[in-house]
């Protein structure tokens, strides 16, 4: 059995703009994304089925038919056995889910990027990879110079779901976030808690951070390991 080894890096999104709703409600952004080598790693075997192996996280991850890697799959009409060992936290920000969506799509030869957003906002930059600037709803991706980066992650044992995000952000009347991410206020809203990892981040630094995404992960700038800490650097697009 010939087994197809895939790196699906996480996405770290640097700035968050929410820029409008569309008719649909889907909002629209203008964000600079960059991939990390904090990575999941996929095995494609023939046959069917999917196995998710996740560290001891304390979040879950679907296994069922609505995995994106599952619906990645259908998407390109294709059957496949795929464990995928999961090192990017899910609810974290950090586009775990949309990285395997997009690993499963580029072993496929699938090129239509600004169409891999039907599996999610996050899958066309995943798909592309490397340094950008995102903006509709997230299909249109603009590669920018790639930048040799080192960041530091704090992510807290809770997640957010990017639905409910968005939601209290539309209900909190669209605030605009005060250090590069719109979604933050909202973030904070929904889960309180985050100030605390927040500020345990930021003494180490000695800076404020900043939330990735939709969060729960805060990150800054720099070198600065210690427990719970994960320092990561970018990658650029394969």
């Amino acid at each position: 059995m010939t087994v197809t080894l895939l790196s699906a890096p996480a996405k770290l999104t640097l700035s968050l703009s929410v820029v409008g709703v569309r008719h649909d409600g889907y909002h629209l952004v203008d964000a600079e994304m960059v991939a990390v080598d904090l990575t999941d790693e996929l095995e494609v075997s023939d046959g069917e089925g999917l196995e998710v192996v996740v560290p001891d996280s304390g979040l879950e991850v679907s296994d069922d038919g609505e995995n994106l890697v599952a619906r990645a799959l259908r998407l390109v009409g294709r059957t496949a056995h795929v464990v995928v060992r999961k090192s990017v936290p899910a609810g974290a920000g950090l586009g775990g889910g949309s990285a395997d969506a997009a690993a499963i799509l580029r072993w496929a030869g699938w090129d239509d990027v600004a169409g891999s957003v039907v599996l999610g906002a996050d899958v066309p930059f995943c798909l592309v990879g490397g340094r950008a600037r995102v903006t509709g709803i997230g299909e249109v991706v603009e590669p920018l110079p790639f930048e040799e980066r080192a960041f530091t992650l704090l992510t807290p044992p809770v997640g957010c779901l990017t639905q409910d995000v968005y939601r209290r952000w539309d209900e909190m009347g669209g605030p605009l976030g005060a250090h590069g991410n719109d979604l933050e206020p909202a973030a904070v809203d929904l889960v309180p808690a985050l100030v605390r990892w927040r500020d345990e981040l930021g003494d180490a630094a000695g800076c404020r951070p900043k939330l990735a995404g939709s969060g729960s992960t805060w990150f800054v700038e720099g070198e600065y390991p210690g427990e719970g800490r994960r320092v990561v650097r970018t990658l650029p697009s394969a």
